[in-house]
């Protein structure tokens, strides 16, 4: 393999959310003895944002059409996006987050979080650089840094045996910055588990960042969507060094707005700067129309969100008692966001092999756990933003599958 190939191959999509359709291969002829279990297909890949489960926040599609009636003035934004927007946006996330935001300097519009995420690591992280990045965690952090030729430095969180906060060793996390790590990545509810960082872990990462002088870089997609009888602790608001941290935001999950291609960046000033000369390379500015939509972010109707999180915690709860009847499986209440991280019994059968057999046997589609973390062979990860019927029968389908694979074993 050259040099090319072997950087690119660091980059796999086969397994990655919403590449389902390259789940092929033939699965155990025991396993489709057992025949279809029939019901309507659901995509836990990602949310389902028909008018259904849950479609897009209200006044996006006008927004648009609105954006796109102002124009070139619209269409072509400063590379960091419209200026008057990026204010706006600044002051709604400085409320948010409980930290000043200086909009001309600290804060970037993106083409999605995931554009965010480049931007983030490509500001921050050269060759050979040591980057820690929590297992398990967002499928795309290793790929990028792997890509980007730095070196990744795991910190595994013990997220099912935590009762207050992520499970994150702090003794550990220090042992890995002290080895040279530059950069440290995580998300905040994480992806793929939903469990939320505690304010002791939260002040630890940043006491720690301060003192061996790490960039800390926090993708918070999901810190809106947060449910009764837990809080959400800001990094950026916690004693980290403002220069030492960037955060990562949007409104493409709980606002259902992921079409339209929207994120943002913001804290330390000589990052944005470096995002901004990269995105200007990569793709000049976020989509521009769809920049109008970012007005209606925060400025939903009164009760919208908490209507919102009321519905995805009762998804939530109906899916977690389906899955914990199951003898051997083992899954974490989330504190947050929309996902599930399913740890299965042992089974005849591979894990990867599941998940065809899932999507062919049962019209159910997830994510392999080996996508967050190259350990999670037993784990299946599931967006439950979804039709709350729909979901459940869909669970309920995944649980027959696991009863047939496990057969296979006897």
């Amino acid at each position: 393999m050259s040099s090319i190939e072997e950087k690119f191959s660091k980059l796999g999509t086969d397994h990655a959310p919403g590449q389902e359709v390259r789940q092929g291969g033939d699965l155990p002829e025991s396993v489709l003895r057992g025949g279809l279990l029939s019901g309507a297909a659901v995509d836990f890949s990602h949310g389902d944002v028909n008018d259904t489960a849950f479609p897009p926040a209200p006044g996006a599609l006008e927004a648009f059409i609105d954006g796109e009636g102002r124009g070139g003035a619209q269409a072509y934004t400063e590379y960091r996006g419209g200026a008057e927007l990026r204010e706006e946006v600044a002051r709604k996330l400085a409320e948010f987050t409980g930290q000043p935001i200086a909009a001309s300097e600290e804060l970037i519009i993106t083409p999605g979080t995931q554009g965010a995420l480049f931007l983030a690591l490509g500001a921050t992280v050269n060759v050979g650089d040591r980057v820690a990045i929590v297992r398990p965690d967002y499928f795309a952090n290793r790929k990028l840094v792997d890509f980007l030729g730095g070196e990744v430095v795991p910190v595994p969180i013990e997220y099912l045996t935590s009762s207050g906060g992520a499970g994150l060793d702090l003794d550990q996390l220090e042992d890995a910055f002290k080895s040279g790590v530059r950069v440290f990545l995580f998300s905040n509810p994480n992806n793929p588990t939903g469990v939320l960082y505690s304010p002791q872990e939260i002040v630890g990462i940043a006491k720690l960042a301060n003192r061996y002088g790490v960039t800390v870089i926090v993708d918070q997609l999901y810190s809106r969507l947060v449910y009764s009888g837990h809080t959400y602790n800001h990094l950026c608001a916690s004693e980290i060094a403002a220069d030492r941290v960037l955060t990562i935001m949007g409104p493409s999950k709980t606002e259902s707005l992921s079409g339209y291609r929207l994120g943002v960046a913001f804290g330390a000033s000589h990052l944005v700067d470096r995002a901004e000369k990269l995105q200007a390379i990569v793709s000049l500015r976020a989509p521009g129309y769809s920049q109008a939509v970012l007005r209606t972010w925060f400025a939903e109707p009164e009760g919208w969100l908490a209507e919102r999180t009321t519905r995805h915690q009762a998804i939530r709860d109906d899916l977690i008692a389906v899955l914990r009847a199951v003898p051997g499986l083992s899954v974490r209440t989330p504190g947050a966001g929309s996902y599930l991280f399913a740890r299965l019994p042992a089974m005849g059968i591979e894990l990867h092999d599941f998940v065809r057999a899932l999507r062919v046997q049962a019209n159910v589609v997830v994510t392999p756990g080996t996508e967050f973390s190259p350990d999670a062979t037993d784990s299946i990860r599931l967006n439950f933003s979804q039709n709350h019927q729909a979901a459940v029968q869909a669970v309920q389908r995944i649980t027959q599958l696991i009863d047939r694979c496990r057969a296979v074993v006897s």
